[in-house]
């Protein structure tokens, strides 16, 4: 008999990391070796033990999970890295992929449906949520890689002066990016844009 999977989850709410945890641990394939509240956490515990596979939420304070699963990807080719969430959003789930994740499931995934998923990333296949990817298969995201940065920063509250001289350019070709966002997003103001980017999973 194989040895069981090693498994990290990340998850910054503790009552859904316990249960998490408790469920994937009942699987004689699986044994829960690392539990974290955050990204920083979760590095420290795969800097200090082998582990096969690291399960993570999105959202949590500081490091996101899809900077997480950039890093990991990046560190460790082989490592299968999963993304469990409450966020149905089409453009977090093609930044997920384009992260390199295995999976991408909701959280109201049944704990079957869940073991199952993980073994079957464990052989090296795509899963998706299927109400998900069916919502991906419409549009991508509308933004550049340089409207997203300083629609990024100007939702930190950062000014144009400010953006331009993290971005090292001029403040009216911030402001061009910023207008060219706000357009393609039909948004109002920088504000309403960031706020519409970041719902859809653009930022």
């Amino acid at each position: 008999m194989s040895e069981p999977k090693r498994l990290i989850l990340v998850e910054d709410q503790t009552l859904i990391l316990g249960a998490l945890a408790t469920l994937l641990n009942m699987e004689d394939d699986f044994v829960v070796v690392g539990q974290a509240s955050d990204a920083e956490q979760a590095l420290q515990l795969l800097a200090s033990q082998p582990v096969d596979v690291v399960l993570t939420d999105i959202e949590m304070p500081g490091m996101g999970g899809l900077e997480l699963a950039r890093r990991l990807r990046a560190a460790q080719p082989d490592l299968v890295i999963g993304i469990i969430t409450t966020f149905a959003r089409k453009g977090y789930l093609r930044q997920a992929l384009d992260a390199g994740v295995q999976g991408y499931l909701l959280k109201d995934t049944s704990a079957n449906d869940l073991a199952s998923a993980i073994r079957r990333m464990c052989l090296g296949e795509k899963v998706i949520d299927p109400e998900l990817a069916a919502a991906a298969r419409g549009g991508n995201n509308p933004l550049s890689e340089r409207e997203r940065e300083v629609l990024r920063l100007a939702a930190e509250g950062l000014t144009t002066e400010m953006i331009a001289q993290r971005v090292h350019r001029s403040e009216g070709t911030v402001r061009n990016y910023l207008s060219e966002a706000i357009s393609k997003l039909n948004a109002r103001n920088r504000v309403e844009a960031a706020r519409i980017a970041r719902d859809q999973g653009f930022l």
